[in-house]
């Protein structure tokens, strides 16, 4: 079964990859256009400026379409804003703007945001140790391997600790092998990712929710909470409103309004942008669109071209296992939102949902 689900994915992507070809983007934050104040809705209430797709010329015909095929793709919300603005806000069956849902590996971006800040406010810094926070031995590498670790190769996914384990989340020290000198390896390894959580709480002496709610949640006016599965994994649950004020977050740079939640100007620069030179597709827990190649979960083949053929190419992006997205364009002033069920294709981050979803987005926005 794992292994037809590779095979699909991989000639999803290969598909997909001869459909556009892209250049390599120049590694800087894309500017916003001034001319157009963004919006940002109060942080309590239920408030939100809308705008009419009919105001901005967008084809509705096409877009009833689209509603039409997100409901046969298993989606709970949708949402489409533009400078802040909502266009789109579209439930299905019997959930509601109060649902919660997980947001899966889309919560991977908040994390990045997260370590971020607590960078910002000297608390740690990525360059460092890992297990200078996580404790000497907190994998079962060997300690001159374990040493090469830092908090910058968790961000990108480099760590060189074996993913093809048999429980990749189980985050124990005997689940924590040695594969490949860090940063020499790019491999999506959730364990590897999840002990962000604790460098959090050893650096800031605090509790990984209370940091988050303190930092981010609170201060934007989302709600939302981190829970940890079963499997060691830690889930951030929240309704889709809440999802779109952290892609508004992201659209600005790290402001809300005026207000700095993450002021370091080359975290954020590196964390939309390639971290590394293995999967110039991945920033710090962050998808990036437009580059010349990409890898994917569990597979390790570089792939040609664009992540997402048919999307912008300077959208960068937080995506979830069963198709939770958060999409940023940031010339367009775009954020959108999908929570959800699988769409039907992969069950990975990636999927051949992302592309067949923006070839309809296409056809809508003007």
């Amino acid at each position: 079964m794992q292994s037809s689900i590779k095979l699909m994915l991989l000639l999803s992507l290969l598909i997909s990859s001869c459909k556009k070809t892209s250049t390599d983007p120049i590694n800087t934050i894309p500017p916003i256009n001034s001319s157009d104040p963004m919006y940002f809705p109060p942080t309590s209430g239920t408030d939100w400026q809308t705008t009419s797709p009919a105001t901005l010329g967008w084809n509705e015909t096409e877009l009833n379409n689209l509603y039409t095929y997100l409901g046969t793709k298993n989606t709970k919300a949708f949402i489409i804003l533009k400078n802040g603005k909502i266009v789109v806000e579209r439930y299905f069956g019997t959930f509601t703007r109060d649902s919660s849902w997980y947001w899966a590996s889309a919560g991977k971006t908040m994390t990045a945001f997260l370590v971020g800040i607590a960078q910002q406010e000297g608390l740690l810094n990525i360059n460092n140790r890992s297990n200078q926070y996580l404790g000497t031995g907190f994998s079962s590498a060997p300690l001159v391997k374990e040493n090469l670790i830092t908090i910058r190769h968790q961000l990108t996914m480099t760590s060189g600790l074996d993913d093809g384990v048999p429980d990749s989340d189980c985050t124990l020290p005997s689940c924590l092998t040695y594969k490949a000198d860090a940063g020499s390896r790019w491999a999506y390894h959730n364990a590897a990712y999840t002990l962000l959580d604790k460098v959090i709480e050893t650096a800031s002496g605090t509790n990984f929710n209370n940091y988050f709610q303190q930092k981010i949640r609170d201060r934007i006016g989302m709600n939302g909470i981190w829970l940890k599965s079963l499997n060691s994994n830690n889930v951030l649950f929240s309704n889709a409103r809440s999802m779109s004020r952290f892609g508004l977050l992201m659209l600005n740079k790290g402001k809300w309004d005026q207000t700095p939640i993450l002021s370091d100007t080359n975290y954020i620069n590196n964390q939309i942008n390639s971290s590394q030179n293995l999967n110039l597709s991945y920033g710090y827990l962050t998808w990036l669109n437009g580059k010349t190649s990409s890898m994917v979960p569990t597979l390790q083949i570089v792939f040609p071209g664009s992540l997402i053929p048919n999307a912008p190419a300077e959208m960068y992006a937080a995506l979830g296992k069963n198709d939770q997205k958060i999409y940023v364009v940031p010339s367009q002033k775009l954020v959108v939102i999908r929570m959800g069920e699988s769409a039907g294709t992969v069950m990975f981050a990636v999927s051949g949902f992302d592309n067949e979803l923006w070839g309809r987005l296409n056809t809508i926005i003007k």
